[in-house]
């Protein structure tokens, strides 16, 4: 149940969220929000797996 929440979740991450690796986001140079929404996205994937 909590891995199909996960992928459900994941799955409209990628949907919504932009993506930083795209443009090529330099983290040293990333926003709080941008580091925010990576920290996020990190941790969904994470539980997904």
């Amino acid at each position: 149940m909590k891995k199909k929440f996960f992928r459900q979740l994941s799955k409209l991450n990628k949907k919504l969220l932009p993506s930083y690796s795209k443009q090529q986001l330099d983290l040293a140079k990333a926003t709080k929000l941008q580091k925010a929404i990576i920290g996020w996205k990190l941790w969904v994937t994470k539980n997904a797996l």
